[in-house]
């Protein structure tokens, strides 16, 4: 079903080798990212904690954190802050922060 309909918009499935990442840069740079900047930090109790914890992750990655071949946004455009006090908010289990400008 799922293949059908991806094809019916022109999408080509292509196959990987078996343990080759070197064919697949972009699933392998965002796997490393989560390994790295999240997973690596945690014990995970079970797979309901993982998907709550990836959960709160993508949602940070998303909508909060900055990437730079984005010019320092995120692939969800976050608002532009005036000047004013910076306030920060611990987010993705506490490993990371957003920070953000308060209003006056």
């Amino acid at each position: 079903m799922f293949k059908n309909n991806v094809s019916s918009f022109g999408i080509r499935e292509i196959v990987t080798a078996y343990r080759s990442p070197w064919q697949n840069g972009y699933v392998e740079r965002i796997i490393g990212s989560i390994r790295r900047e999240f997973l690596d930090h945690l014990i995970v109790m079970n797979e309901n904690h993982l998907r709550k914890l990836l959960k709160e992750y993508f949602y940070y990655y998303n909508n909060q954190r900055t990437h730079l071949g984005l010019n320092k946004d995120s692939p969800e455009s976050r608002e532009v802050h005036v000047i004013e006090e910076i306030g920060k908010v611990p987010v993705a289990n506490g490993l990371h922060n957003y920070y953000f400008r308060k209003a006056a």
